[in-house]
């Protein structure tokens, strides 16, 4: 049987974290990575420099709008549950204050 995913998460958490420490020039270990990508900017742009600037910003600026947005989806799911816990616990009381008042069997 596999480990639950929380489990493989984490132990591949663990594995990269080994892995950056083992790095010594962590530059050059990511520099195909950054090469490709400038390459694909470059390519969308049709080989003009300027152009595939501005896809990199572009690109970075959307990501940066998706984190914004699914923070605060995140924050205003927080603030509902919080508004529901309260709606709960006061529903709860008045049944117990109804209960002790005998108006609930």
């Amino acid at each position: 049987m596999s480990a639950p995913a929380t489990e493989r998460s984490l132990a591949a958490r663990i594995a990269a974290e080994e892995s950056w420490a083992a790095t010594s020039d962590r530059a050059a270990r990511t520099a195909p990575a950054r090469a490709a990508a400038d390459a694909k900017f470059f390519e969308q742009a049709g080989g003009d420099a300027i152009r595939a600037a501005h896809l990199r910003k572009a690109y970075y600026a959307r990501l940066a709008l998706q984190s914004a947005k699914s923070r605060r989806r995140a924050r205003e799911a927080r603030e509902s549950a919080v508004i529901l816990d309260e709606v709960a616990d006061d529903a709860e009381r008045a049944l117990s204050h109804a209960a002790v008042g005998g108006e609930v069997a």
